[in-house]
């Protein structure tokens, strides 16, 4: 097959951390509150201003709280489940790696009386419709490892008595989150608006305040989970006093791409690039005999970590170590030509393709790594089927 000429003027398609917004520099970050305590006046005003604007551009509801917490989306999930549950039985929702690790912090380590798994392999989600609304409820939003979303709320119950407690983390900013329906949400901006990591956004309804001004957990909670004291929520910690040291510097990187945000459209912009990503690869797919979509229902497709398998006979007659391998150097030969970075698939995930389309990504980069896919699948199944 003959190389491609045209190449994506990006080549950044890694599910995380993610693609920077297009134009980024560093000198995006030249006005960062530097040498200064995060506690002070020109400190607090910057986190202040950050929760302000993601408020406005998730349209999040005044009466909700937002924090900025330690140790990206993965430590607000765990604040979340280690502060808020044990008061009721509590469901874990799970269809791929990072649902299957709080099913273990649940079920394992912290052993919740009650707890139920709802399961799914990778590609399907569980019967949503076996969710209990008296019950806690764990999900993700968009399965970053696996390319399933869940494809509405409808299945979350308004008159519900447990909490839902939602990692959003790969559909923040890229997909509509139901406010009403969500009690706990959590994400880290190093996903769909590219900023820089090891800083977690936790979101609460004034439903979840009630449960944690009236419940303790029976186990200790290290310092950095609390949330409460003295029976009262910390209110500072939603104002952007912060529970332990933020970096100011990827504070700035946030606000700045929250800033681009802004000017694309904000939500409504955020979603229409995702969508029009996820379309360009629809559109191959369709079209394509050695590829297909891992999710199974096309309302379950993911916009942000479009995850693909290969299906061609070919590549299905291979043995299972055989077949990892060919994403492997179909990923690798790419990286090579310098046309894309970090596309093979989950490692937990069965063998394929993940190709970040986020926000952050132009549709037209997306569009030029199309014929390379298919170049770099014709030289790897040219390599392999020589005989030794």
């Amino acid at each position: 097959m003959t190389t491609p000429l045209a190449r994506p003027k990006s080549p950044y398609f890694s599910s995380g951390p993610c693609a920077k917004r297009p134009g980024w520099t560093p000198q995006a970050l030249e006005n960062a509150v530097l040498g200064q305590s995060h506690r002070g006046k020109a400190g607090k005003a910057r986190l202040a201003d950050v929760i302000e604007r993601t408020r406005a551009i998730l349209r999040v509801p005044a009466d909700y709280r937002i924090g900025i917490v330690p140790a990206s989306d993965t430590g607000a999930v765990e604040m979340a489940l280690w502060s808020l549950l044990g008061a009721r039985p509590v469901d874990m929702v799970a269809w791929e790696s990072f649902g299957a690790e709080w099913v273990t912090d649940v079920v394992k380590e912290l052993k919740i009386p009650g707890a139920r798994t709802l399961k799914a392999a990778y590609g399907a989600l569980p019967d949503l419709g076996q969710v209990n609304k008296d019950h806690d409820v764990v999900f993700t939003w968009n399965g970053t490892t696996s390319g399933v979303r869940v494809p509405n709320a409808d299945w979350i119950a308004d008159d519900r008595a447990g909490l839902t407690i939602c990692d959003a983390t790969s559909a923040a900013f890229a997909m509509d989150l139901p406010w009403p329906k969500l009690d706990v949400t959590t994400f880290s901006w190093q996903k769909v608006l590219g900023g820089e990591g090891a800083h977690g956004i936790l979101i609460l309804s004034p439903r979840a305040v009630e449960r944690l001004e009236s419940y303790t957990p029976a186990w200790p909670l290290p310092k950095i989970f609390r949330l409460t004291k003295g029976g009262k929520l910390i209110e500072g910690i939603f104002k952007g006093e912060t529970i332990n040291t933020p970096s100011l510097l990827c504070v700035e990187d946030y606000r700045d791409a929250l800033l681009w945000a802004e000017q694309v459209g904000g939500l409504a912009g955020l979603i229409a690039r995702s969508e029009a990503n996820l379309a360009a690869i629809a559109a191959w797919a369709d079209k394509t005999a050695w590829v297909d979509f891992l999710a199974d229902v096309p309302e379950t497709r993911s916009c942000t970590s479009i995850c693909l398998k290969i299906v061609d006979t070919w590549f299905t007659a291979l043995g299972a170590e055989a077949q990892a391998d060919v994403p492997k150097r179909l990923a690798a030969k790419l990286e090579k030509e310098k046309v894309a970075f970090d596309i093979n698939g989950y490692r937990d995930a069965p063998p394929g393709l993940r190709i970040w389309g986020g926000a952050t990504v132009e549709t037209a980069d997306i569009e030029a790594l199309i014929p390379w896919l298919d170049w770099a699948y014709a030289e790897v199944k040219a390599e392999l089927s020589v005989p030794a």
